[in-house]
């Protein structure tokens, strides 16, 4: 069942185009890759995906449905309630979703408050049984994200959007700050919501390697179009867009023949 549909999305600084995307779904239950190189667009897709893309002074054309609401032109009282409890975001740098000068479990459970929970006593228990189903202690909600790792901070961010019963998950290059290990937990972690929660998700990286690896269906972006879009095996095995191919050609062969074995 198609959980996010993009239909024509045009968005535009003044005369100058950024993205022109006739197409894209993420199905319930699938992790869809947005790959290419930086400046492609794919951060300005996610922007406009959260309604964002105007705070930046872009216009956006087009239609952006989530589960056939259409969120183009959506007031942003009606986007503040979709942003963080149907479509949470995780980001390259896990930090940023925290405020540095308060404790974890603070930052978690005012979000939990505002997307419904009935008391900080209800968020705290809310947020505990969370990082449980992400492996982690709940005794890190009394820590500063200063004090807590990268991988750490970025699996709470997921357990932040369990939390809310995220519908959609847009995941901006989550793991490219991390070290491998690290990394192969917070993908395994991806598959494991996928798998067992039915959640939508994003993926957006520049490394082909790690979209190999995860996803079920990939779109390749240059300047701000999708060139190619497909099934990840057959998109990786069998680029059909000279772009393509060139991004593969970048990867280290032991990464794309993984994959294909």
């Amino acid at each position: 069942m198609t959980l996010l549909e993009i239909v024509d999305l045009s968005i535009r600084f003044g005369d100058r185009s950024v993205v022109e995307m006739d197409r894209l779904e993420v199905d319930r239950g699938q992790i869809v890759g947005l790959a290419g190189e930086s400046g492609s667009g794919k951060s300005m897709t996610t922007m406009a995906i959260l309604g964002l893309a105007g705070t930046v002074g872009a216009h956006v054309e087009g239609s952006i449905r989530l589960d056939g609401q259409e969120l183009v032109d959506l007031p942003q009282r009606a986007m503040r309630d979709i942003r963080g409890r149907r479509a949470a975001m995780i980001f390259q740098s896990p930090a940023m979703a925290f405020n540095p000068v308060f404790r974890v479990g603070r930052v978690f459970s005012q979000a939990l408050v505002l997307h419904g929970a009935k008391s900080r006593s209800e968020a705290g228990e809310l947020a505990t049984t969370a990082l449980r189903s992400v492996f982690l202690s709940p005794d890190l909600l009394n820590r500063y994200p200063s004090q807590l790792s990268g991988g750490q901070l970025q699996r709470i961010s997921i357990a932040m959007a369990l939390a809310l019963h995220s519908d959609l998950l847009i995941a901006d290059e989550p793991t490219s700050a991390l070290d491998v290990t690290v990394q192969g937990d917070v993908l395994a972690l991806l598959r494991e919501l996928r798998d067992q929660k039915n959640i939508g998700i994003l993926f957006i990286s520049h490394d082909l390697a790690v979209v190999a690896e995860l996803c079920d269906r990939v779109a390749i972006m240059r300047a701000g179009r999708v060139v190619e879009a497909g099934p990840t095996d057959r998109v990786i095995t069998q680029p059909q867009d000279a772009y393509t191919r060139e991004l593969l050609a970048a990867v280290p062969k032991i990464a794309v023949a993984g994959r294909a074995s």
